[in-house]
């Protein structure tokens, strides 16, 4: 069974302005024979007009509930408190869930019934293990984090006036990054190429000698234990938290203990926030207010980084997403899903059902059967 109409609301998250299609996507779905309704305004942040998406065959609807009122809707973030209401047992809707740190908002979508796939755990089977709808996202916050270290590391800004690359005759600020995946690697990549001293941890001592042939020298690998991570961590100006489990809860890996080891004004980038965080006592914060300090440490937890450039983190995500979009649509959930081992690892929840183990697991919830439940 097709869902012959796509809604592609504005989102309602603070600061968020990206969108969750563009207008090139409009035009791949009006050619499968959709109808495709966007918000009116919904691309304005990310520099897209209405008239685009009309151009490209969609309708544009006056307000939330039209959107909201598709077969599929599309979305870059998981749905807010105003948007609760929307949420219906013959919906399908396709995001960012990160429900592991937003128990609150899987509670609705059992109650409602909604069938809700997330972009974060789509996952290639395979040894890779890639999450394919993640990595544009984790490839665009991983190249920001240095780059917000490095404005919160200026004095005004509430840092220790340190220079990321340094000076000729000064030493460059020291960078350590936790995690090796899509996030830390782009991290560690930018943050060498300002010229910082960078340090790299991660468990995974294949993927540490991947980063280490690639950048022969420039980024210093450590493999990653508790002791490791105290020592580099009381040593770091900026510290990149960058941990993720797939459909889980991040690990705590930087300690309370830890943070008060390290320097005076020295500042933490925890892109693992929006899946609960990487950091000892850190909360969510947004780009309005983004920092808050603890320890006399400046902490940075924005939820949604990528947010901050939606121009280019829209296009990024609707290349990745819009071909699973276009496999939802013409075929059905039951159908996608039965074919795509991927896209059926993307489904969180289905008829009241949390059907994917880790995040069941991280929610303290049974896991249902998917092909049990599914239609």
């Amino acid at each position: 069974m097709t869902l012959a109409t796509i809604g592609v609301p504005t989102e309602t998250k603070p600061d968020e302005y990206r969108v969750a299609l563009t207008p090139d996507g409009v035009i791949e779905l009006v050619n499968h024979g959709l109808q495709v309704r966007v918000q009116a305004g919904a691309g304005e942040g990310s520099s897209i007009h209405d008239d685009d998406y009309r151009a490209a065959g969609a309708t544009i609807v006056g307000d939330a509930a039209d959107a909201w009122a598709a077969a599929l809707v599309l979305k870059v973030k998981e749905p807010q408190a105003s948007e609760l209401a929307y949420l219906r047992d013959d919906l399908a809707l396709f995001t960012y869930l990160h429900l592991a740190a937003y128990p609150n908002v899987a509670d609705a979508l059992l109650a409602a019934g909604t069938t809700a796939i997330a972009y974060e755990t789509v996952q290639i089977d395979g040894p890779t293990g890639a999450l394919p709808l993640l990595a544009p996202m984790s490839e665009v916050a991983g190249r920001m984090a240095p780059q917000v270290g490095a404005h919160f590391l200026e004095r005004r800004h509430g840092g220790r006036g340190i220079l990321l690359g340094g000076a000729p005759g000064v030493r460059p600020a020291r960078v350590v990054v936790l995690g090796a995946g899509n996030v830390g690697w782009n991290a560690a990549w930018i943050a060498q190429g300002m010229e910082a001293e960078v340090l790299l941890l991660d468990r995974n001592l294949d993927r540490l000698r991947w980063v280490d042939q690639i950048h022969r020298g420039r980024i210093m690998t450590l493999a990653s234990n508790r002791a490791a991570v105290a020592r580099a961590v009381a040593d770091a100006d900026l510290v990149i938290g960058a941990v993720l489990v797939p459909g889980g809860r991040a690990p705590t890996v930087v300690s309370d203990s830890m943070i008060a080891a390290m320097k005076p004004r020295s500042v933490i980038v925890d892109v693992a926030i929006d899946q609960g965080g990487c950091i000892e006592g850190i909360h969510e914060t947004t780009h309005s207010q983004p920092t808050f300090e603890r320890h006399g440490v400046v902490h940075y937890a924005v939820g949604n980084i990528p947010g901050a450039v939606p121009h280019t983190s829209t296009y990024a995500l609707t290349n990745a997403t819009l071909p699973y979009a276009v496999e939802l649509a013409t075929r059905g959930v039951a159908a996608a899903t039965r074919s795509d081992a991927a896209l059926a690892a993307g489904v969180n929840t289905l008829r009241g059902a949390v059907v994917n183990r880790a995040v069941a697991e991280a929610l303290g919830r049974p896991a249902g059967d998917l092909f049990e439940l599914v239609r």
